[in-house]
């Protein structure tokens, strides 16, 4: 790791804003803002019940993760076209271009949608020409992870698998979310090994709000190859290590960890605590349309609480390149365009 010059307070947080990043841990559904969701109701004629932009916003009071899920899945009822999919996907991309992400890795939910009769061609059919458009216009690299909702059983993960292989050259990975609490990672360790088989990346969400228990069977038995959230792991001094020997990325999301009461305070997130112990921590913004901020504030606010340097900077921007499912000479790309940034700094 090269020796970043020390930089004034002041002047952190552009930089912050200004350095190339990759963001891994985007749901995309959760990017759907809330003036986007009322354009859709009125367009596609669905009914939501919140009287306004504003009331909707006043209803992201979230307490933990499955409050938070219950308007999420609310809000997504609106996407019912590839004309949907594709413009929240590109909302978000314009926002990613603008605040220097280079690089995104996009979850995305299809059992929310093909459990409402949208098809599963119409879902990825769209998110996949918002990604193929940002490339073209935008220089920004995109690519999509299908994630399998936790709640529902491996059985249904198997059907959106099936469902979702005529695209698969459309989707580079696989990954596990929703309720995290009582959905261990073991339930879906056949539908995983099944991935493993074609070929997909995997990923898995761990260690959230789920013991750091979790994220071990994540590893284990999933054979993922990054851990998202993994904050908890932290409770667990030889899972640390073995994160750090193994350079397991971890993607954390500060302000989803607040928003969701997982630390009372940003002031007491343990991001710093991962970097020291060696762990390859990105940051990341989650369902940025619900929990405050896009992945720059998510870097600027954290930095403000904790007190991160501009070392901690390079270093959380070098690991989303490292973490990220790229081609390792576009990463090579990307660090010297990270470097390049830091110069002008120095």
């Amino acid at each position: 790791m090269p020796a970043v010059p020390p930089i004034a307070a002041e002047r952190l947080p552009e930089l912050l804003r200004r350095m190339p990043k990759a963001e891994l841990h985007i749901h995309i559904e959760g990017s759907l803002e809330p003036e986007l969701i009322f354009e859709m109701s009125r367009r596609n004629g669905i009914a939501i019940p919140y009287a306004g932009v504003e009331e909707l916003r006043r209803a992201y009071a979230f307490t933990n993760l499955q409050s938070f899920l219950d308007i999420y899945y609310a809000g997504a009822s609106v996407l019912i076209n590839e004309r949907d999919f594709h413009d929240m996907a590109w909302a978000y991309l314009l926002k990613a271009k603008a605040e220097n992400v280079v690089r995104a890795e996009l979850f995305f939910d299809p059992q929310t949608h093909t459990a409402r009769g949208v098809a599963m061609e119409t879902v990825i059919n769209g998110l996949h020409s918002a990604c193929t458009r940002a490339g073209a216009e935008l220089g920004v690299s995109a690519s999509l992870i299908l994630c399998f909702l936790r709640h529902l059983s491996e059985g249904e993960a198997f059907e959106t698998l099936e469902q979702a292989l005529p695209f698969q050259d459309k989707f580079i990975g696989v990954g596990l979310d929703s309720s995290e609490v009582g959905h261990p990672p073991e339930k879906f360790a056949k539908v995983f090994a099944r991935c493993r088989e074609l070929g997909l990346h995997l990923v898995a969400h761990a260690g959230e709000e789920g013991p750091p228990s979790y994220v071990w069977t994540a590893l284990d038995l999933l054979k993922v190859e990054r851990i998202d959230h993994g904050v908890q792991s932290s409770k667990d001094p030889q899972l640390m290590r073995r994160l750090a020997q193994d350079r397991i990325p971890l993607t954390v999301c500060p302000l989803s960890n607040l928003k969701l009461c997982v630390f009372p305070a940003l002031e007491q997130h343990n991001l710093r605590e991962l970097l020291d112990a060696g762990l390859v921590a990105t940051v990341n913004s989650d369902d940025p349309a619900y929990f405050g901020g896009y992945l720059n504030e998510n870097f600027t606010r954290t930095f403000a609480a904790t007190g991160l340097s501009a070392q901690h900077a390079w270093q959380l921007a070098a690991n989303s390149f490292e973490a990220s499912f790229a081609e390792p000479e576009q990463k090579r790309r990307w660090r010297d365009q990270l470097d390049a940034a830091f110069a002008q700094f120095a």
